[in-house]
C-alpha cells in the first residue's frame, strides 16, 4: 500500500494521540468436549469449492490500520500482537445493535449478558476475569472505579458508526496501564472532514423495539466538527428465565449524544475537543426481600449515565518526525437502582470518576525507528451507598486514589520485513505503591504471504477502590498480575483473496484479588489468594470467493482453569469461559444493490461457577440479514436473529432473547 492510502487510511483511525470472583462462586469434574476433527472437516469441505472458485488473481485491498497495539497507527501487517479490527463495512453489514455483539464473533471473545438488551454485559478475552478487559474510546478509559471490581458494563454501548472496533488480545499494561491484562478493546470514532454531509437511521422489530440514529458532520482547512445522537427503546424479556417462571417484561431505553470538534491552528498546532453521554434505564429481576428470598421476577430497575469528555493539544515539531500531545481526560459514571415495591426505593447509589492529565510523545528518529514516550497523572474517585430496609440511611462509602505513570517504547522496522517492538512501564499507586511492566513483540514477512508473529505481554490490575477502602476493604493488596506470551502465522493466498491465520496463547494471573468469607462481622475482606492459567489456539479465515461471495470464520479453542495449589476449587474450569467458541459468516452481494448473509456464532458447554457443578449448555446461534441500495443514498434492511429459536442461557436463571425479527432504513445526505 502506498503512503498516500496509508495516510488517508490512518486518519480514520488515528486522531487521538458483575462476574463472579474465582471462589466465590456456587456451583465438579471436566466437560466433555466435541470433537475438533468435526470442525475441521467442516471446513475442509467449505474450503474446497472456495479454493476452486479463487483461482484468479484480485488486487490487493487497503491494508488495516491499528493504533492500540503499540499507540501509533500501523499496518497490521507490522504489528506482533493478536490483533483483530472491525471496520466500519463490518458493522455496517452485521447490523448489530449493541458493540458486545459485535465483539463476541471476534477470535477470543467470550459475552454473557443478564436477560435482554439493557442487562449487565461483561465480556472476556482469552480466558481472564471480564473486569480485566480495558475499554477504551479514542484512547479514554471507559472501566468505571465505583464498580466493586473496576471493570466495563456493556450494556449501555451502542453501535453508532464507528470508524472502527480493534480488539487487542494478551496483557498491555506497558502501555496501557491497569486492567488491560485480558486485552484492550478501543473504539474509534470518525475523524470529520469533508463538505456538509450526514445520516439518518431508523429501525423497528420484535419486542416493541424501536431504535433511531443520526449524525452530521464537515470539515474544512482549519475547523472540522461531527455531532450525532441515539436513542432506543425495547419492551424487551423477561431477565428471570422464562422457563423458570419469568413473566415480567424488562425492558430498557438508551438515549445518547455525541460531538468532537478539531481547530488545525497551525499545519504543526491543533486542538481537539469531544465529548459522548448517554443515559441507559433498564428493568431487571432480583431476589424477594422475604422468605425464602428467591430469585424471581421483580419491578426493579437501574439507571446508568456516563459522561466521557476529553480536550487535547497535538503539536507538532521538526517537519513532522516529533509528534506531541497534551490532553486531559474525564469520565463520570452515576449509577442509580430503585425497587418501587420497597419502603426503601432507592436500593443503589454509585458515582466513579476518572481524571486523567497525559503526555505523549512520538518520535520518528528515520524510517525504521520511532520512539514513543509518556506521562500520565490519573485520579479516580468513587462514592456509594446501598440503602435497605434494616438501614435505610448508611453512611456513603467514599475514596479516591492517585497514580502516576510514566511509559517509553522504541518500534524498530528491519530490512522492511521485520518489524520489533519493545517498552516498559512504571507505575506509582499511592496506596500499594509502585509496579513495573514491560512487553515485547515482533512481526516477520518471511515472503511476500507468509507472516509470523510473537509477543510477550505483563499486565497488572490496581485494587480497585471499593476492595481497598469498603467496609471489607484491605489496605495492604497489591496488584493483580499476570505475564503472556504468545506466537502465531498469518498465510495468503490467492494474492490475499484467501487469508488463513493460527495463534496459540498461555498466561498466567497471579495474586489474584478475592473475597474470603468469616464468621464475624464484616463476614470477609479482600486478599490476594488466587492464580489462573488460560492458554488455547484462535484459528482465523478469511476468504473473497468471487467478486460477490466472500466467507469468514473463527475458532478459538481454550483451557482457562483455577491454579492456585491448596484452595477448594483448585484445578476447576473457570466460570463462563466455554472450552469452544466458533463464529462463521458467508455473503453474497448481488449485482442489483442487494447484500444477503448469514452468520453463525457457536460456544461450547461451560460453567457458571468456579465449584463446576452447574452446567451451561452448548448452544449455536444463526441469523440471516439482507439490505438493499434504493439508490445511492437510501438503503433498507433486515435481519431474523437466532432464526432457529434456540432456547439457551450465558448466565444461570438469566433468560435470552429467542428468535427475533426487525427491519429499518438508512438515508445519507
Amino acid at each position: 500500500m502506498g503512503r498516500d492510502a496509508f495516510e488517508a487510511a490512518a486518519r480514520a483511525v488515528c486522531d487521538f494521540t458483575a462476574e463472579p470472583s474465582v471462589s466465590t462462586q456456587f456451583i465438579s469434574g471436566p466437560l466433555s468436549r466435541p470433537s475438533s476433527r468435526v470442525l475441521t472437516l467442516a471446513v475442509a469441505l467449505l474450503l474446497q469449492p472456495a479454493l476452486t472458485a479463487m483461482a484468479a488473481d484480485a488486487d490487493d485491498g487497503v491494508e488495516d490500520v491499528v493504533v492500540s497495539a503499540n499507540r501509533i497507527a500501523q499496518e497490521t501487517s507490522r504489528v506482533g500482537d493478536s490483533v483483530t479490527v472491525i471496520s466500519a463495512k463490518d458493522q455496517r453489514r452485521s447490523q448489530k445493535t449493541v458493540v458486545s455483539d459485535l465483539l463476541a464473533a471476534t477470535p477470543g471473545v467470550t459475552m454473557t449478558r443478564n436477560g435482554g438488551l439493557g442487562g449487565t454485559t461483561q465480556l472476556s478475552i482469552r480466558g481472564a476475569e471480564t473486569h480485566h478487559t480495558l475499554v477504551l474510546l479514542d484512547g479514554v478509559k471507559l472501566n468505571d472505579p465505583s464498580q466493586a471490581s473496576g471493570g466495563f458494563n456493556f450494556a449501555d454501548l451502542l453501535a453508532n458508526d464507528y470508524a472502527q472496533i480493534e480488539v487487542l488480545r494478551g496483557p498491555q499494561s506497558t502501555l496501557w496501564g491497569s486492567q488491560a491484562i485480558g486485552g484492550v478493546v478501543n473504539i474509534v470514532t470518525p475523524v470529520p472532514e469533508g463538505p456538509l454531509s450526514g445520516a439518518v437511521s431508523a429501525e423497528g422489530g420484535t419486542h416493541d423495539t424501536a431504535a433511531l440514529r443520526a449524525h452530521a458532520q464537515a470539515g474544512g482547512e482549519r475547523f472540522a466538527w461531527r455531532v450525532g445522537g441515539n436513542y432506543l427503546t425495547s419492551d424487551g424479556i423477561s431477565a428471570f428465565s422464562r422457563d423458570l417462571g419469568g413473566r415480567e417484561q424488562d425492558g430498557y431505553r438508551n438515549v445518547g449524544f455525541n460531538a468532537r470538534g478539531i481547530f488545525h491552528i497551525s499545519d504543526n498546532f491543533s486542538a481537539e475537543i469531544r465529548s459522548t453521554w448517554s443515559d441507559g434505564r433498564s428493568k431487571f429481576d432480583g431476589f424477594l426481600s422475604v422468605p425464602p428470598y428467591s430469585f424471581t421476577d421483580t419491578p426493579e430497575y437501574g439507571t446508568t449515565e456516563e459522561l466521557v469528555s476529553y480536550a487535547g493539544l497535538n503539536i507538532g515539531a521538526f517537519d513532522g518526525r516529533l509528534e506531541n500531545r497534551i490532553g486531559f481526560a474525564y469520565t463520570d459514571t452515576d449509577r442509580h437502582n430503585t425497587d418501587p415495591s420497597s419502603s426503601v426505593p432507592t436500593t443503589f447509589d454509585a458515582t466513579g470518576r476518572n481524571e486523567r492529565w497525559e503526555y505523549q510523545g512520538t518520535l520518528r528518529i528515520n524510517d525504521q525507528l520511532s520512539a514513543i514516550v509518556g506521562l500520565e497523572s490519573e485520579r479516580s474517585e468513587l462514592s456509594t451507598v446501598s440503602p435497605s430496609t434494616f438501614d435505610p440511611n448508611p453512611t456513603p462509602l467514599t475514596g479516591d486514589v492517585q497514580t502516576d505513570s510514566a511509559y517509553a517504547q522504541l518500534n524498530a522496522t528491519l530490512l522492511e520485513v521485520v518489524s520489533l517492538s519493545a517498552g516498559v512501564r512504571y507505575d506509582d499507586h499511592d496506596t500499594f505503591g509502585s509496579h513495573t511492566t514491560s512487553r515485547a513483540s515482533a512481526a516477520w514477512s518471511v515472503t511476500p504471504s507468509t507472516i509470523l508473529r510473537a509477543s510477550y505481554g505483563e499486565g497488572f490490575k490496581a485494587p480497585t477502590l471499593y476492595q481497598l477502602y469498603s467496609q471489607y476493604g484491605n489496605a495492604n493488596l497489591d496488584a493483580e498480575e499476570a505475564e503472556s506470551w504468545d506466537a502465531g502465522i498469518e498465510q495468503h493466498l490467492f494474492n490475499k483473496r484467501l487469508v488463513v491465520s493460527a495463534t496459540y496463547f498461555d498466561r498466567d494471573t497471579t495474586n489474584m484479588i478475592d473475597f474470603v468469607s468469616t464468621a464475624t462481622p464484616p463476614f470477609g475482606y479482600y486478599d490476594n489468594m488466587q492464580k489462573t492459567n488460560a492458554s488455547g489456539v484462535e484459528l482465523a479465515l478469511s476468504a473473497q470467493i468471487t467478486e460477490h461471495l466472500a466467507f469468514s470464520a473463527n475458532y478459538t479453542n481454550m483451557d482457562a482453569e483455577n491454579t492456585a495449589r491448596g484452595t477448594a476449587n483448585f484445578g476447576h474450569t473457570l466460570p463462563r469461559r466455554p472450552s469452544e467458541t466458533a463464529n462463521a459468516q458467508l455473503s453474497y452481494d448481488w449485482s442489483f444493490g442487494l447484500s444477503t448473509s448469514v452468520a453463525v456464532q457457536h460456544a461450547g458447554r461451560s460453567f457458571d461457577s468456579i465449584s463446576n457443578t452447574y452446567v451451561i449448555d452448548g448452544y449455536t446461534l444463526v441469523d440471516l440479514r439482507a439490505a438493499f441500495e434504493v439508490t445511492d443514498s437510501l438503503e433498507v434492511y433486515g435481519r431474523v436473529e437466532n432464526v432457529f429459536d434456540e432456547d439457551y442461557e450465558t448466565v444461570r436463571r438469566y433468560g435470552t432473547l429467542g428468535r427475533a425479527f426487525y427491519a429499518g432504513l438508512r438515508q445519507s445526505f
